[in-house]
């Protein structure tokens, strides 16, 4: 954990002992959490059936240049109506743009939408509909009752579209085989 012990800019990786069926086997990337709140980003669920270039279409973003054929994330049970670019760090709107650290960032307007479908996008980006919330002091319980690993941020593991085998790999960046965590009910 960090010395200040808020966990902005690392990546959270579920244990089995999580107890929540929404979170099991999520990888979450931390773009806030302070003593009021947390706010996550889930990087391996990507959404059926919805694709950028057909969600910027149905936006009515109009680009100058096709659209890469990406996935959008489920990035969480709140707000999901609600757009979210994770982007690298050299893409940002000074009032709308939440620097995260590490060179990366979070804008949620329809000039980084924008900007995704032109021809000086961000270097790597990802757009999420919803987000992963904690209230006060809820993640710092979690994280207590060792529901959540950390890890260290890896451009690799936030914008790489390897989904279904994302959360073996972050467990593996700590060293952890998961092959000792699947299956138990216990404390990670």
């Amino acid at each position: 954990m960090p010395a200040d012990g808020y966990m902005t800019g690392k990546i959270l990786i579920a244990s089995p002992a999580i107890g929540d069926p929404r979170f099991d086997r999520a990888v979450i990337y931390i773009v806030d959490h302070s003593d009021e709140h947390a706010m996550g980003i889930t990087l391996n669920k990507p959404m059926r059936d919805l694709r950028l270039p057909i969600l910027l279409e149905q936006l009515g973003v109009e680009g100058a240049i096709r659209v890469p054929d990406r996935a959008v994330l489920d990035g969480g049970p709140v707000d999901r109506d609600r757009g979210f670019v994770l982007h690298t760090g050299e893409f940002g709107d000074d009032d709308a743009t939440l620097i995260v650290g590490d060179g990366f960032a979070l804008t949620a307007t329809k000039e980084v939408l924008d900007a995704m479908a032109s021809e000086h996008p961000p270097r790597r980006s990802v757009l999420a509909l919803g987000y992963a919330g904690w209230g006060a002091g809820q993640l710092d319980d979690e994280l207590q009752a060792n529901a959540w690993l950390v890890a260290d941020a890896d451009e690799t593991l936030l914008f790489d579209e390897h989904f279904s085998d994302k959360w073996e790999r972050a467990l593996k960046s700590l060293g952890v085989d998961p092959q000792h965590l699947t299956g138990q009910s216990g404390h990670a």
